[in-house]
């Protein structure tokens, strides 16, 4: 059977019934001729407040070039963001994660809403991007993902530098190791334009995951923000919306079981974020696909750490596509055995033509050979426990630490533990517990790289460990473990700690344990007490009333 490109709009725009809905789009410049087409949904998240966005509208232009040239009818729209990087730190930050079931669903109702036929998400700071593919797996019409692109890196003293420099800056100011003009001009060079933090933190974690589930096109995420090029990538994908829709290709024919193990894989041989694992078990469930924290583990164990980026390793997003991309990426994975070859890409390609297509920069350092690996497993892996039954995770790009056992120090807040950080009052082998900052504990789930920065910057990275119910920024590095579930507020063991109780952190054996008998943590439970919430109304409390685990993509719906 043809698939029909009109197949939502015909409903919206024809026969003399819906001549008022005509009326009011001809008021705005459109024609009898831009109503008989195909109507494509082109959504950005625009906003005067971040460089990783501010590209958008521009974007957004090129986009509807390609679908008119391709003979459909685009229609503009945008959402909102949340920026990570600026939030950071401050009671702002728990609105980060709660923005990614709202662009998600407003996406979902502007387009339900007008009925269009198909659907360019463009996407930049770090929810957006897996906000975007949440709302094409959920409804499921023609449609694609594409990303703005990664900043820049700045430079400092010849040294290449990006967000990740500043927050570590900070830390090394509080301790005394530089001074302010220091930090002052870290802080002027280290965002030189337009597009998302530059290094293989939650922004292009997401975006090269994309690739390699396919509901991005190879490569195209990651030209950079700034790059001539991605003008042209934008009116491709125009383009290519309007072959999707020819051809009646939706999302969820994209988004399968195989495709989002080989994005997992993608993310493990990249040294990717943590927070791809909420994002990738979101999307999942959009999807209707089953997915559960283990399979990252199992993914993770098989597949090789290939790609030296920062947070942890030298390069920066930009070099990775100079030296060839994602593709490259596939390519290795490829020939490992490890890539789901067959499956479908939005390019009307197969991910394993999109791997044998792909083109390496003679001499780049960025991704190494398959014989020659950073490490044999991959990027991140799960750990279970008496202090995590759900599960948790931990990032071990560069880490060579396999386990850290060391007492307790317990804070029911971010500010309190950075403030005991800077204060000096951590010491080498404690383990910072940061509790009730989980998905409803917060609510919101805030990311802790102030913490994890001024850690680093005070040079107490490489000797003290940190858990948390919360997450962390994909700039995060260091011995540490997140999304530790159940969460405090939903009575998880982590709120029986007591400063001074020994937890053990065990890779190798992917445990995270505190040593306490069983009955002592649940005697524990018994008495604490929870903070009050601390919302009683609006988004965010509604937010908490609603949120799943960590361990299930703290989703919503």
């Amino acid at each position: 059977m043809t698939f029909d490109p009109r197949h939502k709009s015909r409903t919206l725009l024809d026969g003399p019934d819906r001549a008022p809905a005509r009326s009011m789009l001809k008021a705005i410049g459109f024609t009898d001729a831009d109503l008989a087409r195909p109507l494509v949904g082109v959504g950005h998240c625009w906003i005067e407040v971040t460089p990783c966005n501010w590209n958008h509208q521009k974007m957004a232009q090129k986009v509807k070039e390609g679908v008119r040239a391709a003979g459909g009818t685009p229609i503009e729209f945008n959402t909102i963001t949340v920026t990570d990087g600026i939030a950071m730190g401050t009671e702002g930050m728990k609105a980060s994660l709660i923005s990614r079931e709202v662009v998600a669903d407003s996406v979902e109702l502007v387009t339900r809403g007008h009925l269009f036929d198909a659907l360019v998400g463009i996407s930049g700071c770090d929810k957006t991007i897996p906000a975007m593919v949440m709302a094409l797996a959920r409804l499921d019409i023609p449609g694609l993902m594409l990303y703005g692109g990664s900043i820049m890196y700045g430079e400092y003293h010849g040294r290449r530098i990006t967000l990740q420099d500043v927050f570590e800056a900070v830390g090394a100011f509080n301790s005394g190791k530089i001074g302010p003009e220091e930090l002052k001009e870290i802080e002027n060079r280290a965002c030189p334009g337009a597009g998302a933090c530059g290094g293989q933190f939650t922004a292009n974690t997401m975006s090269t995951a994309f690739e390699m589930l396919g509901i991005s096109p190879m490569n195209g995420n990651g030209v950079p923000a700034l790059d001539p090029r991605k003008e042209e990538v934008a009116f491709a994908c125009g383009r290519l919306v309007m072959d999707l829709l020819k051809k009646g290709v939706t999302p969820r024919q994209i988004i399968t079981r195989r495709a989002i193990e080989n994005a997992i894989a993608g993310v493990m041989a990249t040294g990717g974020s943590t927070n791809a694992v909420l994002h990738l078990l979101a999307v999942a469930r959009e999807a209707g696909v089953r997915l559960t924290i283990d399979d990252f583990d199992r993914i993770s164990r098989k597949t090789p750490l290939l790609a030296d980026l920062k947070p942890w390793g030298r390069f920066t997003a930009p070099e990775m596509y100079q030296a060839g991309g994602m593709g490259v990426v596939a390519r290795r994975l490829l020939d490992a055995g490890i890539l789901n070859a067959n499956e479908l890409t939005v390019t009307g390609r197969t991910i394993g033509d999109e791997a044998r297509a792909a083109r390496e920069a003679p001499g780049q350092q960025v991704i190494r050979p398959l014989a020659s690996p950073l490490k044999p497993t991959g990027g991140m892996v799960i750990l279970r426990g008496s202090l995590a039954p759900e599960g948790c995770v931990a990032k071990v790009s560069g880490q060579t630490r396999l386990i850290h056992r060391g007492p307790a120090r317990v804070f029911d807040r971010e500010e309190d533990a950075f403030a005991a950080v800077k204060k000096g009052k951590i010491k080498a082998g404690d383990v910072i517990v940061i509790r009730y900052e989980g998905p409803k504990g917060g609510p919101g789930m805030r990311e802790m790289l102030v913490v994890t920065g001024a850690l680093q910057g005070a040079g107490l990275g490489e000797s003290v460990a940190l858990m948390t119910d919360g997450r962390f920024s994909g700039a995060t590095h260091g011995f540490m473990v997140g999304h530790v579930a159940p969460e405090a507020a939903a009575g998880g063991p982590i709120a029986a700690l007591k400063n001074g109780d020994v937890i053990v952190l065990d890779i190798k054996r992917r445990r995270l344990d505190v040593e306490l008998s069983p009955a002592e943590i649940k005697k524990r439970l018994r008495a604490v007490k929870s903070p009050k919430p601390r919302y009683a109304s609006g988004a965010m409390a509604k937010y908490a009333r609603l949120v799943s685990s960590a361990s299930e993509g703290a989703v919503t719906g």
